[in-house]
């Protein structure tokens, strides 16, 4: 028995294409938020803080982005970050040395370097620069 194919299904505006927006977006009567998270990633931190500041830009299941703003500040001696998820990093402004307990040498990290890290890579921040905020952007995923 031989179907015959259905045509294109056509995209129309209907009540219910605002169920497929991501909850972020509705408001809590299922309206359409009209407002949008925005704001500036080289202001709102002080440049001469004593401790590293961070800041949640973005959080969402399996994922989240934070500014972290280093003012000379570096890890700890002998500790290491060994995170259960992954971590994408990108320097934006500034410079550190970021170094891998499996590798000889600490890698030197200027604006526009990124790199991704696994779970469970143990890591430290030997340096940053104490001359400028050391601006970076984190995704956790």
């Amino acid at each position: 028995m031989a179907t015959t194919p259905r045509p294109p299904m056509l995209l129309t505006a209907s009540p219910r294409w605002k169920s497929q927006l991501p909850r972020s977006r509705q408001n809590v009567a299922g309206k359409i938020s009209d407002r949008v998270m925005a704001d500036n990633l080289f202001s709102g931190f002080s440049s001469i803080a004593s401790k590293e500041q961070f800041a949640e830009l973005l959080a969402r299941p399996n994922i989240r982005i934070e500014r972290i703003v280093s003012t000379g500040q570096s890890s700890p001696s002998n500790f290491w970050y060994e995170q259960q998820t992954a971590e994408w990093i990108l320097i934006l402004q500034g410079q550190a040395l970021l170094r891998f307990e499996d590798e000889p040498d600490a890698r030197r990290l200027v604006p526009g370097d990124y790199i991704d890290i696994s779970p469970q890579r143990r890591h430290r921040v030997d340096w940053t620069d104490p001359s400028q905020p050391t601006i970076w952007l984190a995704v956790h995923y």
